[in-house]
């Protein structure tokens, strides 16, 4: 058998030493005092945070905000399995509980194991209102080795004995073992150490679909169960005792409440039942094959919903499309139903986070969807409710999600050697040579950005910060030295690097291995580089300037190939405009090359940290390039930021270049090589285009919005700029601009 498991979020401690006080009827533990369950619940965004419930005598109830600190906090988070607590919150921040205000005034030194042994006004003894309810945040991180241990059940803790439910995974058949991902077996838990089947009387749909979402597939299906029967029948069953009810919403399973205690005879039977096996429909790109590859038969719709900015399959800004034009989702009520939904329509299981405050960078255009509310059924964001007449939203409040994603295993099957840490080095690859799977590296020739991109995700380790063509500074596995592919070239959005386009049995690498095998350097943040094209259709205008002025210019190759440098009487007319090029990422945009390789050019004496920076196209209506320009990146820096950010960069005395996030840098219309030599264009309509880091010479979390196009028309004398906008809703509104002209 072949088998994946996730831990569980929800706990309690203390449990599985405790004993029953038949005059309290309350759990106590060996010390004398009274065993409580913790759990987060309430309207949260993550896992690890909510208001805080307890479990006592039987009854969840809340905990008052009075007195409490982030020690009390602390004690929490530990007693739920996570290292520490980042933050508390009063006053109901996750919405009011129901019931009683098990706890008031409670005061924790924080070392303390358990919420119960820090001092309070006694259980049930509190003058609160449900308005005073205390939320925490906790860290991310969980303890190791943790035991997840869970019971809500009195039945079971009036026989003194907890329920312990430690991990839940999906045991697939032999005949099965090959598909990957694994979307069918016998589920089941792991139970004071041992692996236990769930009994399948009362087991629903819903639950599976529970399941199916954990392991990062969007639903569940119906399977044959005879095999399933008759492999039930051969085996020794045993069964853990309870049922579970969810209600299909739930990200985990642990979120689920424990039904009714089954009665088992002997440990082996469960009734008329048989043991529980869940199937999974996995999203398109992840449908399992024998040969590991992918299936064609999935119908490819116009999406409605997407995710950018995010370093990892399956997580990134939400964004929507409507009326033709992408936009992002306001993070207003943004919850983990809404983010769930998003997930499996996009293919994914359920969500992990539901993020807010653009943690996966800010968007453009238009605020689509704000204050969502969502069932967690529907089949798509834009079924849910939202507030149409909700205003103000800005990009700094972009929704993001963080969704449960199948094992593939990708990881397996690449790795980094040599580097001075886990997040670079020379990249090699795993693969079939003469029957045997055999490592080896992968030919520099062709390697850039998107290759390297494609193996950080692979990986799992992010964005690439680097991309290099010679690793002989990173001695890897000589065994592996051999190049085993080579003419790799990838578009980025591929998930492995065997997905990208590569020469087949037959390698061709001129320059060989070794010191020429390709390297990567991975990041967890990356810029994100957005032109302005208000400021480019507020800018734009001609002028006639004289060759004698522009002598620096044709240097360096800023105007069209008639001018004639030999008559600098000439005149060329050049379109000039200002580009306002904002960061909206999650780190600073850095040149690649190092200040040392920097180029100088000495006629306007300064120095090219990037040879080309943007591209300037003029383009006819059917695409043709009648003319060009290009800017060289002579000087990056901040010129204006955000309120609250400072500048670092200042290309005065020679200075560091670079975007700081939230900050962006102005080139003005006046500057030299601002323009496009338009001198030999005829009057007519055209295609302006603008493209940002043009070659992919730095990584960025989204190339998709690194382009500009606006319509322009030109009589011969004057130029009108409009209509400009960027990525995907540059191509489509210039297009219906283009169709309702000739209407």
């Amino acid at each position: 058998y072949l088998w994946l498991h996730i831990g569980l979020t929800e706990v309690s401690l203390g449990v599985r030493h405790a004993a029953w006080d038949f005059y309290t009827g309350t759990a106590q533990s060996d010390s004398g005092r009274p065993v409580i369950q913790l759990r987060l619940v309430g309207e949260k965004r993550k896992h690890y945070e909510g208001r805080v419930e307890v479990l006592y005598n039987g009854e969840w109830g809340t905990v008052c905000d009075d007195d409490f600190s982030i020690s009390a906090a602390h004690v929490v988070c530990r007693e739920l399995g996570f290292v520490d607590a980042e933050s508390w919150s009063p006053s109901a921040k996750y919405g009011r509980g129901e019931g009683r205000i098990w706890l008031d005034n409670v005061h924790c030194s924080g070392s303390e194991k358990s919420l119960a042994h820090c001092s309070s006004n006694g259980f049930g003894v509190s003058d609160c209102k449900h308005s005073e309810d205390v939320g925490v945040v906790c860290s991310q991180k969980r303890i190791p080795g943790f035991k997840f241990i869970r019971s809500q059940l009195p039945g079971r803790l009036r026989s003194g004995v907890p329920v312990q439910v430690e991990d839940v995974r999906i045991r697939a058949t032999y005949s099965q073992r090959k598909r990957i991902p694994i979307t069918e077996g016998f589920l089941e838990v792991k139970d004071g150490g041992k692996w236990r089947q769930i009994c399948s009387v009362d087991w629903t749909e819903m639950n599976s679909r529970v399941i199916c979402g954990m392991y990062g597939f969007p639903g569940e299906k119906r399977f044959n169960t005879r095999p399933y029967k008759l492999l039930a029948k051969r085996r020794k069953k045993n069964f853990w005792g309870f049922s579970v009810n969810c209600t299909g919403n739930e990200a985990n399973l642990s979120e689920c409440k424990v039904g009714q205690e089954i009665e088992l005879k002997g440990n082996d039977t469960c009734g008329q039942g048989m043991p529980v096996v869940v199937s999974c429909v996995p999203g398109r790109a992840f449908a399992p094959s024998v040969s590991m590859g992918f299936r064609k038969a999935y119908r490819v719709e116009q999406p409605l919903v997407r995710l950018r900015g995010g370093a990892m399959i399956g997580e990134g800004r939400v964004e929507v499309l409507k009326n033709g034009e992408w936009g992002t989702v306001c993070d207003d009520n943004w919850d983990m139903r809404a983010a769930t939904v998003v997930c499996r329509e996009l293919g994914f299981g359920s969500a992990k986070e539901a993020l807010t405050g653009a943690r996966m960078g800010q968007g453009i255009g238009p605020v689509q969807m704000n204050e969502v509310d969502c069932s967690g059924f529907e089949k798509s964001l834009t079924e849910c409710r939202f507030n149409r007449e909700a205003l103000g939203c800005s990009h700094e409040e972009d929704a993001a999600v963080r969704c449960n994603v199948p094992a593939m295993g990708f990881n397996k099957r690449l790795r980094l050697a040599g580097g001075r840490n886990p997040y670079e080095g020379r990249v090699e690859v795993l693969t079939e040579r003469n029957g045997s799977l055999v490592w080896g590296t992968v030919c520099s020739d062709s390697w850039g950005t998107m290759e390297a991109m494609v193996v950080c995700r692979q990986l799992g380790l992010g964005f690439a910060s680097h991309a290099f063509q010679e690793t002989y500074y990173w001695q890897g596995d000589s065994s592996a030295d051999a190049i085993v592919m080579s003419g790799v070239r990838c578009s980025g959005t591929e998930l492995t690097l065997d997905q990208c386009l590569h020469h087949g049995k037959h390698i061709l690498c001129p320059k060989g291995g070794g010191r020429f095998s390709a390297g990567v350097s991975c990041t967890q943040t990356a810029p994100d580089l957005v032109l302005s094209s208000q400021v480019v259709e507020q800018t734009t205008y001609l002028e006639d300037r004289p060759m004698y002025a522009l002598q620096c210019a044709h240097e360096e190759h800023c105007l069209a190939s008639s001018a004639n440098q030999a008559d600098p009487t000439s005149y060329r007319r050049l379109l000039r405009f200002s580009s306002q090029i904002h960061n909206n990422g999650q780190s600073d945009f850095r040149p690649r090359a190092a200040h040392h390789s920097w180029v100088w050019h000495e006629c306007h004496r300064h120095y090219h940290s990037m040879e080309v920076f943007t591209h300037y196209d003029l383009l006819s209506l059917n695409g043709t390039k009648v003319a060009e320009g290009h800017k060289a990146s002579f000087c990056l820096e901040d010129t204006h930021c955000d309120e609250g950010i400072q500048k670092r960069y200042e290309c005065a005395n020679f200075g560091a270049q670079g975007i700081t996030v939230g900050c962006w840098d102005t080139y003005r219309h006046d500057i030299d090589c601002q323009w496009v030599d338009i001198t030999d264009v005829k009057p007519g309509d055209y295609i302006f285009q603008v493209v940002i880091n043009p070659n992919y010479e730095v990584a960025e979390s989204d190339y998709t919005n690194n382009i500009m196009k606006c319509r322009a028309r030109y009589d011969g004398h004057r130029i009108w700029m409009y209509n400009c906008h960027i990525g995907e809703n540059s191509l489509t509104s210039t297009m219906l601009g283009l169709v309702n002209n000739r209407i």
